[in-house]
């Protein structure tokens, strides 16, 4: 049994350059290795279990989830998860549409084709779990109270709506979240997804869980630090400058808001 857990955040499997985007063959390959490795996936909500329980992870297990919804966790990941039997949660930026309908596609992010409801719906038959990530994907942390709760509460109603079933899991956009938008989200969700770069351990927050973005993992040999004990090094050594980056990003925001 295991102390610790990665959940591995991925966003975009493309070709094109993006800090969002790993490339499909990475992908591929990666899946892959850790299939060949001996590892299995564990659902985000068997591990948040364990956490609560304070009961070790298994073995050489990992979370898979995407955020956003991109057409291509349809079109390259899902075929990959299916072929390695692997679970994954991926979490949803829904719109503001209202009724999901079966053609209908999510609204654009950044000027890339998302998910069809459809697409959805035959993941979710499949096996592939999906969380909330808001109606607009909005920085939570810089809308007033009734807007996160529209938005936290909404998108889980429209999910719930679109797939006849339970929505436990939520993604703060940004992977941004303050004492307001987790107390809503504790109200709604059993846990909540962070871009904190680490591991889960028993130590962690269930509604400010720690994830290990693709990017820190967006090359063949960055993916195989991943099977070796060097791994935990590599997050903490990778999660200094990216502490200081996100420090950096409040700050100028709260100059700018203390200066209007």
């Amino acid at each position: 049994m295991a102390a610790r857990i990665p959940i591995l955040a991925f966003h975009d499997i493309a070709g094109h350059p993006s800090v969002i985007s790993i490339q499909p063959e990475v992908f591929r390959r990666g899946m892959a290795r850790l299939y060949e490795h001996g590892y299995r996936t564990l659902g985000l909500l068997e591990a948040v279990d364990c956490l609560r329980r304070g009961a070790p992870f298994p073995d050489r297990s990992v979370v898979i989830t995407f955020d956003d919804g991109y057409q291509s966790v349809y079109d390259m990941a899902f075929p990959v998860l299916q072929r390695y039997g692997m679970s994954a949660t991926v979490f949803l930026a829904v719109g503001e549409k209202g009724t999901p309908e079966h053609a209908q596609r999510l609204p654009s992010f950044e000027g890339r084709t998302m998910l069809a409801w459809r697409e959805i719906l035959e993941m979710h038959r499949w096996g592939i779990s999906f969380g909330a990530h808001t109606l607009s994907h909005c920085d939570l942390t810089h809308e007033p109270t009734g807007r996160i709760e529209a938005e936290i509460r909404g998108s889980k109603a429209t999910l719930e709506e679109g797939l006849g079933a339970p929505i436990a899991c939520f993604a703060y956009p940004f992977g941004r979240h303050d004492r307001r938008s987790r107390e809503i989200v504790k109200h709604h969700f059993t846990c909540a997804c962070s871009v904190r770069l680490g591991l889960v351990t028993a130590s962690s927050n269930p509604y400010a869980l720690e994830r290990v973005d693709a990017y820190y993992l967006r090359t063949d040999r960055l993916f195989d630090i991943m099977l070796t004990r060097l791994f935990p090094w590599y997050l903490r050594a990778r999660g200094v400058p990216r502490s200081i980056r996100r420090a950096l990003h409040r700050k100028r925001w709260t100059d700018r808001f203390a200066s209007a």
